[in-house]
Parts: structure tokens; sequence; C-alpha cells
């Protein structure tokens, strides 16, 4: 039986040894899956409501319980593993609301009526990544379970453990067995199951592009479904006129938090000519104060990165000659430390355009709002971004003009489960969370039903 290693990051001590799902376990899976679906979808709209209330309650129950093992597995920071077992809670009360407002439409048209109905599509599965573990699987499985269909989550061979308790809560929480479960597995073999599997209906892939672009070719085959969050190198663009100490101090968080490993990430800093080199005074000590250590100390804001051989990959970006303007601390010995990492570059840097998914951010200078966006443009991704400036139609103006799919004036926020996520470009492709995330597990059906003209009476 092959199994997986989960290794803490921060100690890299075996955390947990999980047998790893084969094509057979995955095929029986989907089985189950299938049979769970059909009585789940007949429920009555408020009863599914009420049982993903229950689940969300139970999570609620154990959120420190589901925090500890993630910074067990992942590494990250404690109060950072809080909010996202909080935010599995949210999601799941979330999508709950929305059971009951799935509406559909009545269109008018001659000889009859026309309604449309959304119907669950079956069968989903949800591919989530190691970064964000927790948050990133409930994007999909909550809305899709509220609109009424079965979901088999295969984790990150790295980071499994949430996934597999979250489950479990599933059914202490009373839901089916067999709708929510969990196979973790090696993308090529549990991962290229699930997406070539003919009884699922939907895939829902967070991951690197180059895989997404794989996922998407595999699905083409049986017409199948997907949603797709993938890279990004997403901007953060400061304006002479902006409040330049606080646009300073919140850039480290930017693309600090999760040491760097999220697709959202502001590692690409432009900076107005007029105000660079006050910029750069300010951030300096900003990126020094970002504190890097023990994951469990609620002091803690960076951790180390997930494995050595990522540490390795984001290493290559910052060559031992490179001119680093900033560099911050990092624990030494044991742990996949790396510290934060400025550099002053240009934009046609490999550090500026690959996405390095660590903690290492390149500062690039610009003159005015054509060469801003010009630079912000200048690559495959289109996933967020920030502007900085007090001009209110200069952010009108740059928001239109910037290709991403979430951008924010004057702060660093991309992800709200009240709002809809995802990319432009190569950054991915459908929308996640938001008032339409439960829609985007249906297919919409239209029926039109004839009435018969009323007879004349003399």
């Amino acid at each position: 039986m092959h199994e997986l290693h989960v290794l803490n990051p921060a100690t890299e001590e075996l955390v947990a040894t999980v047998p790893a799902a084969t094509r057979q376990d995955v095929d029986a899976a989907v089985r189950r899956a299938a049979d769970a679906q059909r009585g789940w979808a007949r429920l009555a709209p408020g009863d599914r409501a009420r049982q993903l209330r229950r689940f969300a309650a139970v999570v609620d129950a154990h959120l420190e319980e589901l925090a500890q093992l993630e910074v067990r597995e992942a590494g990250h920071p404690i109060g950072n593993a809080r909010w996202e077992a909080g935010n599995v809670r949210d999601l799941l009360e979330y999508a709950a609301a929305g059971v009951e407002r799935l509406t559909g439409s009545q269109i008018p048209v001659a000889g009859g009526l026309d309604v449309t109905f959304h119907e669950p599509l079956g069968v989903v599965a949800v591919i989530a990544p190691w970064n964000f573990p927790m948050p990133i699987a409930a994007w999909g499985f909550a809305p899709a379970l509220a609109a009424g269909n079965a979901v088999l989550v295969k984790p990150a061979e790295t980071t499994p453990l949430t996934a597999l308790r979250l489950a479990g809560l599933a059914l202490e929480a009373g839901l089916p067995e067999g709708l929510l479960q969990v196979l973790p597995g090696a993308g090529p073999e549990a991962g290229d199951a699930l997406v070539e599997h003919p009884g699922v209906a939907k895939v829902v892939f967070t991951g690197s592009t180059a895989v997404g672009k794989q996922i998407m070719a595999k699905c083409a085959a049986g017409v199948k479904r997907v949603t797709l969050e993938l890279g990004g190198k997403s901007p953060n663009i400061v304006f002479a006129d902006a409040d330049v100490e606080r646009a300073a101090a919140a850039a480290p968080g930017s693309f600090l938090d999760n040491t760097g490993q999220d697709c959202c990430a502001r590692s690409r800093i432009l900076v107005q000519r007029g105000v660079y080199d006050r910029f750069m005074e300010l951030l300096e000590p900003a990126v020094k104060a970002f504190v890097a250590g023990d994951p469990t100390d609620p002091a803690t804001q960076m951790g180390p990165l997930i494995s050595a051989a990522h540490r390795e990959r984001v290493r290559s970006y910052v060559p031992e000659s490179a001119p680093a303007a900033i560099r911050g601390e990092a624990p030494a010995g044991k742990g996949f430390w790396y510290p934060a990492t400025v550099l002053e570059g240009t934009a046609g840097d490999r550090a500026a355009v690959e996405e390095v998914f660590g903690p290492v951010a390149v500062v690039i200078p610009f003159e005015d709002e054509a060469e801003a966006v010009r630079i912000a443009n200048a690559t495959d991704y289109g996933l967020s971004g920030s502007i900085w400036t007090r001009d209110v139609s200069r952010a009108l103006r740059l928001s239109r003009a910037v290709a991403a799919g979430n951008l924010s004036v004057n702060s660093h926020s991309s992800v709200r489960y009240w709002t809809p996520f995802g990319g432009f470009k190569q950054s991915g492709l459908g929308r996640e969370l938001g008032p339409g995330a439960l829609s985007a597990f249906t297919e919409t059906k239209n029926v039109f039903i004839a009435i018969d003209p009323l007879e004349e009476t003399k």
C-alpha cells in the first residue's frame, strides 16, 4: 500500500502517515458519492440547509483542533490557522443560507409559461492545494453540497490531515455517508482518476497554471465542467499621491502572509519615481519587523515554506549575487525557513515575471499611469492586485485598466466569501465564492409549459 508522509515544515518531524488512494479507491468512492447524492438532492431545501448549519456548528466546536492540525501539517502561524478554521465555518453558514435562495426565473414567452431550474450536477471533485488546505477545500465543497451535489476532495499530498478531519466532522454532524469524502493520494494516481472518471461531473482545481492546463485538457474529453484557480503575479501599484507611509506599512503583509505561498501575493511592487526613495526607506523597517518564527507562537506572522524542495525553488530566484535591497530574519536549524527578501529590479527580471510563491518581492519604479498599467499587465497572469492613491478618478481608471479579477484600492484584501473570486488570463477560469457560488455547481434547465388559449364565449 502506498502511503503519504506528512512532515511538519517547521521541525521536519513526521506528523502522520496516511494511506494513499488508488484508482480503485477513487472508483468505489465515486459510486458511493453518486448513491448519497441522489438522496441528498431529494431533500427539501430547508432540510439541506439545516444539515449544513449543523456541520458549521460542529466545525465551530472544533476550531482549535483544526487550527492546530493546520499548524502541524502546513506550518501556518497559529493566528492564521485559527482564521482559516473559522473561514470554513463561515463558508458553510453562507452556503447554507443560499440553499433556499437558489431560485430560477420565470421568462415571459408567447403561448405558455417558461421557467428555469438549477439542477445539481451530481458528483463534484475538488482538488485542493497545500497553501491554504482548509479554506480552499471549503470554497468548493460548501457551495457544491448546498447546491445538492456530493463532493470528493483530493487534498495535496503534503497536507491531507485537515481535509480528513473535516470529512469526519461532517459525519458527526449527520451528513449522509459518502456525501463528502476525502481521497488523499498522488496527483498522477488519485488526481487523474478523479479527473478522468465518467461519474465526476465537475472538477474544481486550485494550483499551478501548468497543472491546471493538464486538468482542463483531460476534462475536455468528457466535456466535463471545470473551475480553475491558478497562479498569479499580482502588482501593488503605489502612486505619489498615496498615503505612502500607510502603503509601505501594508506592503510586507501583501507578499509575506503565508510566507508568500499565496496566488494573490503582491510580489511586484510598482512605485512612482517621485516617492520611490521614501517608500524604500519606509519599507525596510516594516519588512524587518515582520516576525518569522515558531508557528505555535501567537506573535509569529510568518512560518516556514512547505518543503525543502520548494525552498530550493524559491532560493533559485534570489542567487547569492542578487542585489537584495532588504532581507529579513528567519530561524536557523531545522525547518524549511527562508527570509523575507526584497529585490530592486525591472519589469523583465525573472523574479518579476514568474510566480515565486515565496517571501520574495521585486520593487519596480514607474513614471506615470500609462507605464504603471503597461508594467502591471505585462504578465500571463491576472488574479489580483492593489492600487494606492488618494485620487478617486485615478483609482477607477486603474481598476478598469488593470487586467485582474480582484483588485483593491488602498488595501490588499482579495478574498471575501461574500464576493466572487477568480482570475483573468492564465490565472484561471470561472469564479468561486460570492452570491453566485451555488449556481456554479448547477445546470440551468429550461421548461416551457404550453397553455391552451382561452375559448371565446358569446
